[in-house]
C-alpha cells in the first residue's frame, strides 16, 4: 500500500474544493439541431430521387410569426429560402351555392330511410360550393389561392475552394443558426436570425482576416416578381394572382447591407459587396395583405415598411441580437423538460435520427422534438400575424401541398394543442383573430346554404374568408369545424382564467351555437338530435346493400363536438354570469343531442348505426375527438366508454399519416398507456426518405426534424408536442394527474413549467416512474386538486403563492 504524504494529501484536498460542482442548469447541454456539411451536400449523399428539392428538409427553419427562413448553409452560393406568411395568391370569392338548401330536406329524408346510395349522389350533386372551390388542393390559380414562397435570398461569394471545420445549426432556445467554416486559410461565420421585436431577419457575416467578405447578393422568386439594385439595397416586388386574370396581393421585400470595411455598389439586379470586414444584411418584407373581412387591403403597407427597415437598419446588431434572444429565450425557457441518463449531444441531428431509427430510444431526441416543436410553433404564430397554416410558415413552392391553407377538420386545431399545456399561450391571439374572421362570411355561408342563424365553417378556410364546403362532399361537408375550431377558444380561458378574452370571444361561441340550433334535426327513430347530411371526416363505410358512402346522419364526430360547444359556452355564460336567453336553449339542445353508441364489437361507433369501414386503418379517427382533445371520455368518469375507445385505437393499428400518429400519442396517453403511446411517438421519429405523398402509412420525420406527412405538415410536430404534455400532465376532468402515462423507459426525469386548466403552472420531478416532488404556481385563486397514482389532495391556491409538495402530495419546504 503506498501512503500519501500529509503535504500531498491536503494538497488534494485543496483542488477538489476547488472544483465548482457543477449546476443542474450548467450540466444541461443546449438544444440544437446541427449537422456537418451543408444542406445541399447532405442532400445529395441520402435523398437521391426527391422531386422536390430534397435539400429543403436539411435547411433550417427561423420565424418570428410573420417572416420565415430555410437556411441552407452552403459555403459558395448561400440560399435563404424566405415566406411571409400573408403572401397569397387568390382573392375574395363568392363561392355560396344558392341551390343547396332546396335539397337537404331530401337528402335528410333519404338517409334516414336508409337510402344512402340515392341520398349520396343528390349530394355530391348539390352539397356543394359554387366555382372552383379550392381547385381541389391546387388553388394557385383560382380565387381560393395558395400559401406561396416569397423567393429566396442568394449570396454568391463566387469561389468553389475547398472548404473544412464545418458546422451548421439551430439553437432552439435562441432561434438563432449558425453557419462556420474554414476556407483558404480564413474562418467564417454567419449568424441568422428572424427577429420578433424588430419585426425583420437579420444575417451577420464575419470573418477571421480583414477585407475577406466579398460577395454578391439577389433575391428572386419562381414567378411574378422583379428585383432591383438602388439606393445601395436590394428591392424585390410584384403581385401574385388574383385567381381570375388579374393581379391581386401585393408584396416587397427589401434588403438593407450594413457593412464594416469595404464597399456596397449595384450590379444590375444585384448589390455587389467587396472586401468588407463585417456584413449586416437586413431584411424585411410585407404584403398589402389585411385580416379584415370584406376589405384585406392595406393601402399603407409601403410606407409601413419603409419606416420599419429604416428603424432596424439604424440599429447596431448586438441590439438586435440581444432583443431576438431575450425575446425567444423568454418563451422557449418556460418549460425544461429533462431525462435522466440522457446521451451527450455528439451526433449531427441526421445520424442522431439515423441511429434512433434503427436502435430507439434516444432520450436527447424526446427532448429535443418536443423543444423543436414548441420553437416552431412560436416561430409560426405570433400577436399581428396569420396562424400557424399547414406548414406554419416555410413553404417552398409556389402551388405549395393543399394550398397551404387551413384544414379546419383537425389540421389547424392540432396546431394549437400544444399551445395552453407547453406555455405558449401568447402564441394563441392569430387563431382567435383568424376564428372571429370568419364569423362574417359564415353568417352568409349558413343563410344560403342551411337558411340557417349564426356562422358556420366546412373542412378548409384560407385567408380570403372562404366558408363555403368544399368541391366533393366526401371530404367537403364537414359542419363540425367551427364547434372544433370554438373549443380553442374556450381553452385559453379554462387555462388562464381571462374573462376579459372571455367576454371578448362569447359572442362568436354563442353565434356558433345559434348556427348548429338551426341545424341539428331530430331523428325520427330515437327523438334524439343530430347532425347532418355529413361526415366523419374523411372517412367512408359500407351499408348493408354494399354502397361505399361518407355522408349519414348523426355521425359521432359531429355529436361530440356540438356537445363539447354546447358545454363550453354553458360554462362561459355561468362564468360571465350571462342571462342571455340563447343559454336556455343550449342547455336544452345539449341534452338532447345522440351521444356516441358502443358498438356489438366492443369499438366506439364512428357513425350513428354499426356500419362497416371501406378502410379499418383509415388516419381519420374523428369519433375519438370525445377522448382527446375533448373531454366526454375520461378514464374515470366514463370508464365503459374508455374502453371501446381503446378498442377503436387497436382497429385502428399502428401506422398513419405524420400528424394521426400524434393524435394516436395523445389518444393512448389520455388512456393512461405510456408505453403504448411511446410506441408510436417512435414511429412519428422514425427516418423518413422519401417526400412523395403516402396518405396511409407515410408518418415520420425528415431530417430537419419537419414532421412527414408525407410531405411536410407542421401539425405533427405540434401536435406531438401536446401528446408529450399529456403523459406528463393532465388536466381534462377536473383534477391535475401528475404522470399519468409516463412511458417506463422514462423512469426518471424532470418537466416544468406545463400548464394545468384553472390557472396553475406545474413542475414535477421524477425517480423510478413515481413523483418526488411538485410545485404547483397558482396563477389565479381556486381550488387545485391533484393526483398522482393513488394519492389525491386538494389545495385551495391563491394567486401568485408557489406550493412545493414531496411524493405524497404533502406540504414540503422548497
Amino acid at each position: 500500500m503506498q501512503i500519501v504524504s500529509s503535504r500531498l494529501r491536503r494538497l488534494l484536498v485543496a483542488c477538489v474544493i476547488a472544483v465548482p460542482v457543477m449546476t443542474q442548469a450548467q450540466q444541461r447541454q443546449p438544444l440544437r439541431i446541427w449537422y456537418q456539411q451543408p444542406a445541399n451536400a447532405a442532400a445529395v449523399d441520402s435523398l437521391k430521387g426527391w422531386k422536390n428539392e430534397p435539400e429543403w428538409v436539411y435547411a433550417l427553419p427561423i420565424g418570428n410569426g410573420s417572416l420565415g427562413g430555410m437556411v441552407f448553409g452552403d459555403v459558395n452560393r448561400e440560399r435563404i429560402q424566405l415566406n411571409e406568411k400573408s403572401l397569397w395568391s387568390g382573392s375574395p370569392d363568392d363561392n355560396d351555392n344558392p341551390n343547396a338548401y332546396a335539397h337537404l330536406q331530401e337528402i335528410r329524408n333519404l338517409l334516414f330511410a336508409g337510402k344512402y346510395k340515392e341520398a349520396v349522389a343528390l349530394t355530391e350533386k348539390t352539397q356543394v360550393c359554387k366555382g372552383a372551390g379550392s381547385g381541389e388542393g391546387n388553388g394557385a390559380n383560382v380565387p381560393f389561392g395558395c400559401f406561396q414562397t416569397m423567393g429566396d435570398l442568394r449570396l454568391n461569394f463566387h469561389k468553389d475552394q475547398p472548404w473544412s471545420d464545418y458546422y451548421r445549426g439551430l439553437d432552439i432556445e435562441k432561434g438563432l443558426v449558425t453557419v462556420k467554416y474554414s476556407q483558404q486559410g480564413v474562418s467564417y461565420q454567419r449568424e441568422i436570425f428572424a427577429s420578433y421585436p424588430d419585426k425583420a431577419m437579420v444575417i451577420r457575416l464575419t470573418a477571421s482576416a480583414k477585407g475577406a467578405l466579398s460577395f454578391s447578393v439577389k433575391a428572386d422568386r419562381p414567378e411574378r416578381f422583379t428585383t432591383k439594385a438602388t439606393n445601395g439595397r436590394l428591392e424585390m416586388s410584384g403581385a401574385m394572382s388574383n385567381g381570375k386574370g388579374g393581379n391581386g396581393m401585393q408584396y416587397k421585400t427589401i434588403v438593407t447591407p450594413v457593412v464594416k470595411g469595404g464597399k456596397v455598389s449595384a450590379q444590375g439586379d444585384s448589390l455587389l459587396i467587396t472586401k468588407a470586414d463585417e456584413v449586416v444584411l437586413i431584411l424585411t418584407a410585407a404584403t398589402n395583405y389585411r385580416l379584415h373581412y370584406p376589405d384585406y387591403v392595406n393601402d399603407n403597407y409601403a410606407a409601413q415598411l419603409e419606416a420599419q427597415t429604416k428603424k432596424t437598419a439604424a440599429q447596431p446588431y448586438q441590439a438586435l441580437l440581444n432583443r431576438h434572444v431575450a425575446d425567444v429565450a423568454g418563451l422557449m425557457n418556460r418549460v425544461t423538460f429533462r431525462l435522466d441518463n440522457t446521451p451527450p449531444d455528439n451526433l449531427p441531428t441526421d445520424k442522431r435520427l439515423e441511429q434512433f431509427t434503427a436502435n430507439g430510444n434516444d432520450p436527447l431526441l424526446y427532448q429535443l422534438y418536443f423543444q423543436y416543436g414548441r420553437y416552431l410553433l412560436l416561430s409560426s404564430s405570433r400577436k399581428g400575424s396569420l396562424p400557424a397554416n399547414l406548414q406554419g410558415i416555410w413553404a417552398n413552392q409556389i402551388q405549395t401541398a393543399w394550398n397551404g391553407d387551413y384544414h379546419t377538420d383537425i389540421n389547424v386545431q392540432m396546431n394549437y394543442w400544444p399551445v395552453e399545456v407547453a406555455n405558449l399561450a401568447d402564441c394563441q391571439e392569430p387563431l382567435t383573430d383568424l376564428i372571429a374572421s370568419l364569423v362574417t362570411p359564415g353568417k352568409r355561408t349558413a343563410g344560403i346554404h342551411y337558411k340557417a342563424k349564426g356562422w358556420c365553417v366546412h373542412p378548409i378556410t384560407n385567408v380570403w374568408g372562404y366558408t363555403a364546403p368544399g368541391e366533393h362532399p366526401s371530404w367537403g361537408l364537414h359542419l363540425g369545424a367551427g364547434a372544433w375550431l370554438c373549443q380553442h377558444l374556450w381553452e385559453h380561458y379554462a387555462f388562464t382564467g381571462d374573462k376579459k378574452y372571455l367576454e371578448k370571444v362569447m359572442p362568436v361561441l354563442l353565434d356558433a351555437c345559434r348556427f348548429y340550433l338551426d341545424w341539428l334535426v331530430k331523428d325520427p327513430a330515437t327523438g334524439k338530435l343530430v347532425s347532418g347530411p355529413a361526415s366523419s371526416p374523411e372517412n367512408t363505410f359500407i351499408t348493408a346493400d354494399g354502397t361505399h358512402a361518407q355522408i349519414s346522419m348523426g355521425p359521432s364526430h359531429d355529436q361530440e363536438v356540438i356537445h363539447d360547444l354546447f358545454n363550453n359556452t354553458l360554462k362561459a355564460a355561468q362564468s360571465l354570469q350571462s342571462n342571455d336567453p340563447l343559454v336556455t336553449r343550449i342547455s336544452a339542445a345539449r341534452d338532447q343531442l345522440l351521444l356516441p353508441g358502443i358498438g356489438p364489437d366492443g369499438r366506439l361507433m364512428e357513425w350513428a348505426q354499426p356500419f362497416g369501414e371501406a378502410e379499418p386503418t383509415h388516419r381519420h379517427f374523428s369519433h375519438l375527438f370525445a377522448l382527446y382533445p375533448g373531454d366526454q371520455i375520461t378514464m374515470s368518469g366514463t370508464p365503459a366508454l374508455a374502453t371501446a375507445a381503446r378498442k377503436s385505437l387497436e382497429k385502428r393499428g399502428d401506422s398513419g399519416t405524420g400528424w394521426s400518429l400524434a393524435w394516436k400519442v395523445a389518444c393512448w396517453a389520455r388512456l393512461y398507456e405510456g408505453d403504448r403511446a411511446l410506441k408510436l411517438l417512435d414511429r412519428l421519429l422514425r427516418l423518413v426518405p422519401v417526400r412523395e405523398v403516402d396518405m396511409s402509412t407515410g408518418g415520420g420525420t425528415y431530417p430537419n426534424l419537419f414532421c412527414a406527412h408525407p410531405p411536410f405538415q407542421i401539425d405533427g410536430n405540434l401536435g406531438a408536442v401536446a401528446a408529450i404534455s399529456e403523459l406528463l400532465l393532465q388536466s381534462q376532468d377536473g383534477k391535475i394527474s401528475l404522470l399519468p402515462a409516463l412511458p417506463s423507459s422514462w423512469a426518471n426525469g424532470e418537466i416544468k413549467g406545463l400548464r394545468a386548466r384553472g390557472g396553475f403552472i406545474i413542475d414535477i420531478r421524477w425517480k423510478e416512474g413515481k413523483v418526488t416532488n411538485a410545485t404547483v404556481h397558482a396563477t389565479q385563486n381556486g381550488a387545485c386538486q391533484l393526483r398522482t397514482g393513488n394519492i389525491q389532495r386538494t389545495l385551495t391556491a391563491k394567486a401568485g403563492m408557489a406550493y412545493h409538495l414531496d411524493s405524497q402530495l404533502h406540504d414540503a419546504k422548497k
